[in-house]
């Protein structure tokens, strides 16, 4: 296991050439773009004559579940691989939106409008409140004469219930070169409740004309907008658009509501807070950061407000009735720089520095509050980087230092906060790592009969390192030296987390392939872990 790479990247020329032509900004522009409201009033309104085209080509989304409200989301876009998806560079499109009991529309219970703004990429972000808890919708779109596929959510259940089973999908990483995004398709057909999606929604790096690994034919090639790496604004909300117009990925938005966080990719790889992996100066990439937070926001299903500058809190809780807490974390945005360069190092004073943090202070204390005073069965940690410690020989091994290996007197205060609060079923959702590992998370790692604090569940990319194998060359000596994991393979896919008052079990499935279209999927592995007993196990045949 080699962990989390950067990937190739442009070569010394084209970096040059990319950082003067975003610097080229100015601060007074800058601050004009990242902090226009969405709707504003002396925005001319351009009606339906500008759209030509079919405008719902990026599809259409919800998330951010409450018990009385989703967030329905969509981006018009009618020439999508064209700055600015073919529409002007100012003024607001009129956009319906309706909320149905029934997938004909039979029952429409909630209708309204919203602006799509073009100093917010024409997108929509529209709070469909006075929703019933726990139940199933339908929602479209409408504006001029088209009208937008259908989309099907889910609100979540009411406060102080006990719903018997909720049922989640935890997925990440997406590299579009890398592979076709199959999982999604075989997601979108699962019987979910919520999806919980993990970070690396886009990559950053350039794409060449056949999508890499995608291999696409003379006929269907990209455009050169995607041949470079993204650093401005028009740049990210190109990248999410080609993402966006895969069918496997619409079609999984359109299945289930989504909640996003994201990781590194988003921006650049690697980066920790205001420190980028290329040293750039720190004025120069938080421009760049404030770009990717922006088109971020644009193009995911979440509340307001939008992010002002370089900062966006995405860090936020979600509760399920009384069966899950969902403390949905932000560990990039906030954190120290990675000690001894980055990569898989051996851990020393640096890394073990009692000032490090992944999450920062105030996010610390939010999420120690939420232990506080929670009364789930199950509280539920969806985050990025693997928690559990991974090492890769019984002596001196390096750790990883982007994730929380690289941070352990972090991860330390997060546990030592969930028992003060005597939360007894932990559970952390993490990607990043392109495999799939279930492991126990123990107190003290260095001894296999310490105390289990709950259970970690990292689930493997959906296209990100391409095709992979299911039992790679350290296999056998990665579970070895490390007694608490419980299941390691490294195809594409993703967990379904099925959720009950007793017990919790993920289902790990993956694909044999995702460089051609058309996979199967299967469940390689099964997990359990009993409510009040923390720990994996196998459950019986």
């Amino acid at each position: 296991m080699t962990g989390h790479q950067g990937h190739d990247r442009p070569g010394t020329a084209s970096i040059s050439y990319l950082r003067r032509r975003f610097l080229t900004l100015t601060a007074a522009a800058t601050v004009l773009a990242f902090t226009t409201e969405p709707g504003r009033a002396r925005a001319e309104e351009l009606g339906d004559r500008v759209l030509g085209d079919d405008p719902f080509t990026l599809g259409i989304a919800s998330g951010d579940p409450l018990p009385d409200a989703v967030v329905l989301w969509t981006r018009l876009a009618p020439r999508p691989w064209e700055p600015g998806g073919g529409l002007p560079p100012s003024g607001v499109v009129p956009v319906r939106w309706e909320v149905s009991e029934d997938e004909r529309f039979s029952r429409v219970v909630r209708r309204g409008q919203a602006a799509a703004d073009a100093d917010f990429g024409y997108s929509v972000h529209a709070d469909a409140r006075g929703l019933k808890a726990g139940r199933t919708y339908w929602y479209r779109f409408r504006t001029g004469s088209w009208v937008s596929p259908v989309g099907r959510t889910r609100t979540a259940p009411a406060p102080g219930s006990s719903p018997a089973q909720l049922r989640l999908g935890v997925a990440s990483c997406q590299q579009y070169d890398e592979g076709y995004y199959t999982a999604l398709a075989h997601l979108a057909r699962e019987d979910l409740d919520v999806v919980f999606f993990l970070g690396d929604y886009i990559y950053e790096n350039a794409i060449d004309a056949q999508a890499g690994d995608r291999r696409l034919p003379e006929g269907s090639r990209l455009p050169d907008v995607f041949a470079h790496e993204t650093v401005t604004l028009a740049d990210y909300r190109l990248r999410y658009a080609l993402g966006k117009s895969d069918p496997d990925l619409q079609a999984a938005h359109a299945a289930h509501p989504w909640c996003v966080t994201w990781d590194d990719h988003e921006v650049e790889n690697n980066y920790a807070a205001a420190v980028s992996q290329d040293e750039d100066p720190a004025d120069a990439f938080l421009l760049r950061r404030a770009a990717a937070y922006r088109a971020y926001w644009e193009n995911m299903p979440l509340r307001l407000p939008h992010p002002t500058g370089p900062d966006m809190r995405l860090f936020r809780r979600f509760r399920y009735g009384r069966l899950a807490q969902f403390d949905v974390l932000d560990t990039r945005q906030y954190r120290s720089d990675q000690a001894y360069g980055d990569g898989w190092k051996q851990p020393g004073p640096a890394s073990e520095d009692p000032s490090r943090t992944l999450l920062g202070p105030a996010q610390e204390q939010w999420l120690a509050n939420g232990f506080r005073s929670s009364s789930a069965v199950w509280n539920v940690l969806p985050q990025q980087v693997a928690f559990s410690r991974r090492r890769l020989s019984r002596e001196n091994s390096p750790l990883s230092m982007d994730a929380w290996d690289g941070y352990p007197v972090a991860r330390k205060r997060l546990l030592d906060a969930a028992h003060t609060a005597r939360i007894t079923n932990l559970m952390v959702l993490s990607g990043d790592s392109h495999i799939h590992l279930g492991m126990d998370i123990k107190e003290d790692f260095d001894n296999p009969s310490s105390p289990t604090r709950g259970v970690e569940i990292l689930g493997t990319s959906i296209s990100s390192g391409a095709d992979g194998v299911e039992k790679p060359e350290d296999w056998e000596s990665l579970l070895a030296v490390n007694p608490h994991m419980a299941y390691y393979a490294k195809r594409r896919g993703y967990v379904v987390v099925t959720l009950t008052p007793t017990q919790a079990r993920a289902d790990y499935r993956t694909l044999p392939y995702v460089t051609r279209p058309g996979a199967p999927v299967s469940t390689a592995a099964t997990l359990i872990c009993r409510a009040g007993r923390p720990g994996f196990e196998r459950p019986s045949p």
